[in-house]
């Protein structure tokens, strides 16, 4: 079993409702168990700044899926909730965004991932809600911790606490 980090975005329609969606078929996937959820943060875009602000969070999952399997298990919850990536602007707007940040301590890139994402350490929308979770874990390309990398941030983009994840059994 493996220990996986997913960012979840929104920043359009029910931003919240559609995370708790993605959270809620990751948590029914057998495959996948959710081991602690961030709180959800509204954030400035990243990237394309003219646009609706996201709501983030970040879970931390324990899973048998290879990373490869992971991405496409998220990618189909995306296509349920009604992401179409044959149609949109990068880094724009989008109904759901998950993405895997870390996959235990794994480096990898191929065509299709890159393991640790490649802006994980650039983006406090995904830092700060790791700093919740587990700000101690550190980056397997960058040895540094989510604290550290969080303190290093240049221009952090604007990051809100907006609620707390519901469903989450302690």
């Amino acid at each position: 079993m493996s220990t996986a980090f997913l960012s979840l975005g929104s920043n359009t329609g029910d931003r919240l409702s559609v995370i708790q969606q993605a959270v809620s078929f990751l948590s029914n996937d057998n495959s996948i168990e959710i081991l602690a959820a961030s709180s959800f943060y509204e954030t400035e875009p990243w990237g394309r700044k003219n646009q609706a602000w996201f709501v983030n969070a970040v879970i931390a999952v324990k899973t048998e899926l290879s990373p490869v399997e992971l991405l496409r298990v998220c990618q189909d919850i995306e296509s349920k909730l009604g992401r179409d990536r044959s149609n949109e602007v990068r880094w724009g707007e989008r109904p759901i965004d998950i993405d895997i940040l870390f996959y235990d301590d794994l480096v990898m890139s191929n065509e299709i991932l890159t393991i640790p994402h490649m802006f994980v350490h650039k983006r406090a929308f995904t830092l700060v809600p790791m700093l919740e979770i587990k700000p101690d874990f550190i980056h397997p390309v960058l040895n540094k911790t989510i604290l550290d990398l969080h303190s290093e941030l240049e221009n952090p983009e604007d990051v809100f606490l907006y609620g707390t994840v519901i469903g989450m059994e302690e």
